[in-house]
């Protein structure tokens, strides 16, 4: 059996100009997994050093960012596959089909709420056909293209596998993997938390989940503060 690791990316910049850039905080929750990996396994007698087969992630740059954050702090020398397939939703366009009109900077709690709300019902919609965001593809080009990473790995790897991307595509692999109905990736997108780890185990068939949004590296109380979901 392989083992699929899911990460979502480090806390990113939302409410700035440019979201696609880690924050601070997200360069640190990557460092500290990465470190965290590399500290679990010196303390497994006999193991092997740290090491995956392959890594893919996606082409934003929270996802090359996060990657570069884990490798210096596991001491990995992967070279990334790089599947645009892994790449978020885009969710200013997706608002913008029900709510054309500029929204102000999620920079209150009640504005934080309403921009997720605004995102929950525009996910329904694209999901539903019911609306095309600009620039984006159907929902269901989105979610085909996350069936076919998972099936590379599946038919490409048996050994340990690591992916980086965004909540959109991993809660979208949990649904197709727990054979949910299609909304139900919203519920589990909107709650994954920033550099969580979602596992899978897989075969040449199929693949079956073992966790999801897990925070092992931020579970001391040295880290917890470090905990965030955008």
């Amino acid at each position: 059996m392989g083992q699929l690791l899911l990460v979502r990316h480090g806390q990113a910049s939302f409410g700035a100009d440019d979201y696609d850039q880690l924050s601070d905080m997200g360069r640190r929750q990557s460092i500290r997994l990465g470190e965290y990996w590399q500290q679990a396994a010196g303390e497994r007698s006999g193991a092997e050093a740290l090491k995956f087969d392959a890594v893919f992630m996606g082409s934003l740059k929270r996802h090359r960012q996060t990657w570069e954050g884990i490798a210096q702090g596991a001491q990995l020398h992967n070279q990334p596959e790089v599947w645009p397939e892994l790449n978020e939703y885009d969710s200013h366009a997706l608002i913008e089909t029900i709510h054309p009109e500029p929204l102000a900077k999620p920079d209150t709690p009640e504005m934080y709420k309403h921009h997720f709300r605004l995102l929950r019902t525009a996910l329904q919609k694209w999901m539903a056909g019911e609306t095309a965001p600009k620039g984006m593809s159907s929902y269901a080009e989105f979610a085909a293209g996350i069936q076919a990473v998972l099936k590379h790995i599946r038919e490409n790897h048996q050994g340990r596998v690591l992916v980086v991307s965004s909540g959109g595509p991993i809660s979208t692999a949990v649904g197709q993997v727990l054979q949910a109905p299609a909304e139900t990736s919203i519920e589990l997108n909107l709650r994954i938390r920033n550099t969580a780890l979602t596992e899978f185990v897989f075969s040449a068939s199929r693949h079956m989940l073992l966790s999801y949004n897990n925070l092992p590296h931020l579970d001391h109380a040295a880290h917890r503060s470090w905990i965030t979901f955008a």
